[in-house]
């Protein structure tokens, strides 16, 4: 369709190469020259085409020697005759000599009987020649076994001259056929692969190549034998002869794989590097098809492509004996035959390559990309109707264990092929693959995975035991019941979570720093089927992580809070009775401001954390994809954090996500902590530290439970004896305070201590409950305006009666609810528990920190950090995106932030009676 034709009859007059100029040939010259651009007498006849056609062994003469035409055309007779010899060729311009095997058998050009004629050649009816070929193809996945007009045309004749003249030619064309077969044997059956089997059997007097006992003389190696457990011998017993580097010359960083190829016919046509892309059916620039053999990058490419274009550009397989090319101790060039595993090879019509066992394994050696040739019926010059397809190549290197200089067993490539029957190319298309895998046997890692794991599991029942131990002393309870066992599991959940971080960090980072920053290879990633227990660890780690974050919520949000206030009336005022028309003297009220306004900074610093949440998120994300960390994480053995546009991208690698953002989340959640417990509130800021000092100035202590019987104390009873005054005074009472005219703040006499750790005693506790209960009969005061005054009274009475119980319980005036201040021992403060029971007095610990921060999201920050990291980690390695991860990691913050700060300001008004619509 890309140029234009005389019609039969008709000459070419001229042409320009677009459109060109035709005449009638006259009727006593119908024919048309072989050129087309003359007429001539055709005495035998003419073709479709209008030329003129001679019979079977007869040459077509349309000009004398010189050139000059002649008015009618000849036919002339080849002389098949001894001395001669000849026969036409197969266009029928020549006479050339006849076929080697005609002239030895029948001293002619004619292979008459009873001499055999198969495929082209003449045989002995005597000699003894291969069993009857069948001429059949199978292709198992659609079911179907074809009769293959190339099998019909070459397998006998191929097979014959094999065997009795040794013919290289030959030889490798029957090979090619059996590979065509894919290589599936059958006891029973003379189809390619038998008859090749056959003559490889009764040829062994004649020797075999390179002292492989596979490789017979003339003809081509396609097995490397049957006996069990062959295969795990070719593939392990021997390293290959030479070391790899990450970092070096190409010879030390590349692998030179070299490819024999040949045609279907059995010539041999060169040898090809594969750094051309000769196996990639995918279309793709040099650079990136060159970095498939870069050593220790793994390679994934795939595409669609079109039948169509399929059977256009591999109208004719080409097969391959693959080879890797070294360098030996005398610096000479040697090549190492590169075993192949054709997952579609049958023996006895049962698939034998399907399962990871190797001893099972048959190799081969030969294989082809794609088959357009033997799916052909009948005519060789029509379609194919079923193609056979290289639909999944991969190429596997595998690391010797233990061994520091990156000595390698020998490759191994996989091939997977796909049958298609051809109904409409042009529509129908097929999905190819090819990839480069690097593996190493990770068994001790994972066997020191699970020692790690088991150790720290049991570490972790024991730590989970104390603290329901610690916890079982805090509600001041003995009875081990279902509620303890419940607790227990939460502490094992959590601290189990915490095993399963360390562990995965722990790895990740192991297979970052090692893998990326080794010179000679002496580590290799685990393959993706081989990160399944890593994904799986960290899946636990996050769901044990989040049943602990909940439980941590739900504890702070239902805690016991109360606001002593130590101020005292001020003198007397004039107050009407109701009802009664009178004034009476009362004691002046004492303002509801402050405890409003230490409420209020109370709410404020809920959720207040050591470190920037947003600002973590951010510095995540920039490092991951500005600076490009997230480089680091891809399967390849470069450790630079810039990739070219133009250079190939290897897939990522979970392990080294997880290890990569999970590095850069401690490290930078470190440095902010440093930065603002070092130098932000110390000069800036500590909210925590300015909420103790304001309950001091306001004159207002805070009393929490977080436990029935354990819980924190802040003295905030101010040295001034009141903080309800004017400006004037305030700023007089605090310079007192800064020259020290007046007492230290401390609860004990000439001490500092203002935070305490208290533990109280069953009786304190009853005490306080019965007061609660009253206090919290109605759920707050809700809305002022629309309470009863009976319920509002008896609130307010509550208040004040827990109020003045407080205070006077810190002023020891309940003897028989008296407490002590003593020091925690250190084991006390390492294991997080108390050894007293405080069964006659409360306990009072000194505080040397803020521990009451222990019920605010500030005391809790590892938690948080860990819960935010796993959050982010598991978002990322389920949609392979920093970004979306970093964007959820903020929205999950932000809102259990909002959950943390509405319900336990609903808390903070129930236990406090502060009315909510003062909590702004």
């Amino acid at each position: 369709g890309s140029s234009c034709v005389c019609e039969p009859g008709y000459r070419m007059v001229s042409s320009n190469g677009f459109s060109v100029t035709c005449e009638k040939c006259p009727e006593n010259m119908r024919g048309v020259t072989q050129d087309g651009w003359n007429c001539i007498t055709c005495p035998k006849g003419l073709t479709s085409e209008g030329n003129c056609k001679c019979p079977n062994n007869e040459i077509l003469v349309e000009r004398n020697i010189d050139g000059i035409l002649l008015n009618e055309a000849l036919c002339i007779h080849c002389n098949g005759s001894e001395q001669s010899f000849s026969v036409s060729d197969a266009s029928g311009s020549r006479c050339v000599r006849c076929e080697k095997t005609f002239i030895q058998v029948s001293k002619s050009c004619d292979c008459n009987s009873p001499n055999i004629l198969t495929g082209g050649l003449c045989f002995f009816a005597h000699e003894g020649l291969p069993p009857k070929g069948v001429a059949t193809v199978r292709f198992a996945q659609l079911g179907i076994t074809l009769t293959s007009a190339w099998f019909l045309k070459n397998l006998q004749s191929s097979a014959s001259a094999c065997w009795l003249y040794s013919n290289l030619t030959a030889c490798q064309a029957l090979g090619n056929m059996c590979v065509m077969n894919m290589n599936s044997l059958s006891s029973s059956s003379t189809d390619a692969c038998g008859l090749f089997q056959y003559i490889f059997v009764s040829t062994a007097r004649v020797g075999i190549v390179h002292s492989i006992a596979y490789w017979r003389h003339n003809l081509p190696w396609l097995y490397y034998g049957d006996q069990p457990g062959l295969a795990s011998q070719v593939l392990e017993k021997n390293h290959f002869p030479t070391t790899f580097s990450f970092k070096g010359t190409d010879k030390d960083v590349k692998l030179q794989f070299l490819a024999a190829s040949f045609d279907a016919a059995g010539n041999f046509l060169k040898w090809q590097s594969l750094e051309g892309g000769i196996l990639q059916l995918c279309p793709d620039t040099q650079t990136k098809l060159n970095a498939a053999y870069a050593f220790g990058t793994t390679y994934q490419q795939s595409c669609k492509i079109s039948v169509s274009k399929i059977l256009l550009d591999f109208a004719n397989p080409v097969f391959y004996d693959l080879f890797l090319e070294y360098n030996g101790d005398n610096g000479k060039q040697h090549l190492w035959a590169v075993p192949v595993l054709n997952l579609n090879l049958q023996y006895n019509e049962k698939f034998v390559n399907q399962g990871s066992n190797m001893n099972n394994w048959l190799l081969t050696r030969r294989f082809f990309l794609v088959d357009a040739l033997s799916g052909k019926e009948n005519d060789l010059g029509k379609p194919p109707r079923v193609i056979r397809i290289a639909s999944k190549i991969t190429i596997s290197i595998r690391l010797v264990s233990h061994t520091p200089r990156g000595a390698i067993y020998p490759p191994l490539v996989t091939v997977a092929y796909k049958d298609v029957l051809i109904q409409n190319p042009e529509t129908q298309s097929v999905m190819v693959s090819f990839s480069v895998s690097y593996e190493m046997n990770q068994s001790e890692a994972q066997i020191q995975t699970d020692i790690a794991l088991g150790v720290l599991g049991g570490l972790a029942v024991l730590w989970s035991l104390l603290k329901t131990a610690g916890w079982k002393r805090r509600t001041g309870s003995s009875i081990i019941d279902l509620q303890t066992v419940f607790k227990f599991l939460l502490f094992y959940a959590g601290d189990l979570a915490n095993v399963f971080f360390i562990i995965t960090v722990g790895t990740g980072i192991y297979w970052l720093v090692f893998f990326k920053a080794q010179q000679f290879v002496s580590v290799l990633l685990p393959l993706p089927s081989q990160e399944e227990d890593f994904v799986t660890y960290i899946a636990c780690a996050f769901s044990l992580k989040a049943l602990q974050f909940l439980q941590l919520l739900v504890s702070q949000l239902t805690i016991d809070i109360f606001f002593i206030d130590w101020e005292r009336p001020k003198g007397k005022v004039l107050k009407a009775v109701e009802g009664e028309g009178i004034t009476r003297s009362a004691a002046a009220p004492v303002s509801i401001w402050r405890t409003y306004f230490i409420a209020n900074e109370w709410n404020e610093i809920q959720t207040v954390r050591k470190i920037n949440p947003l600002f973590q998120v951010l510095a995540v994300l920039f490092f991951l994809e500005v600076v490009g960390f997230s480089n680091l994480a891809l399967m390849d053995a470069s450790s630079s954090l810039t990739r070219s546009s133009e250079s190939y991208v290897a897939p990522w690698s979970r392990i080294l996500r997880f290890g990569v953002s999970a590095a850069l989340w401690v490290a930078i959640a470190i440095l902010q902590v440093i930065f603002f417990s070092v130098f932000y509130e110390r000069f800036v800021e500590d909210k925590i530290s300015q909420f103790v000092d304001l309950c001091c100035v306001s004159n207002i202590s805070v009393f929490l439970l977080s436990h029935n019987c354990f819980g924190y104390y802040i003295h905030g009873r101010s040295v001034h004896g009141h903080a309800d005054t004017n400006m004037e005074e305030m700023n007089m009472n605090l310079k007192r305070e800064a020259e020290n005219l007046c007492s230290q703040r401390g609860l004990l006499p000439n001490t500092d201590g203002q935070t305490f750790q208290i533990s109280i005693s069953r009786k304190m506790r009853l005490h306080y409950d019965w007061i609660h209960e009253t206090l919290t009969r109605k759920r707050g005061p809700a809305r002022l305006l629309d309470s009863s005054a009976n319920t509002f009274e008896q609130s307010t009475r509550a208040y004040n009666t827990m109020n003045k119980f407080l205070s006077s319980f810190i002023d020891h005036v309940h003897k028989e609810m008296d407490y002590i201040v003593k020091d925690k021992l250190l084991l006390e403060r390492i294991l997080g528990m108390e050894f007293m029971e405080p069964i006659e007095k409360s306990i009072f610990y000194n505080d040397e920190g803020h521990s009451f921060s222990d019920v605010l999201y500030y005391g809790n920050e590892t938690t948080l950090l860990i819960f935010d990291i796993l959050f982010f980690s598991v978002v990322d390695l389920a949609s392979q995106s920093f970004v979306l991860a970093a964007i959820l990691t903020y929205l999950q913050q932000e809102i259990f932030r909002f959950i943390r700060n509405t319900l336990g300001q609903k808390n903070l008004a129930s236990k406090t009676l502060v009315d909510e619509r003062f909590l702004i």
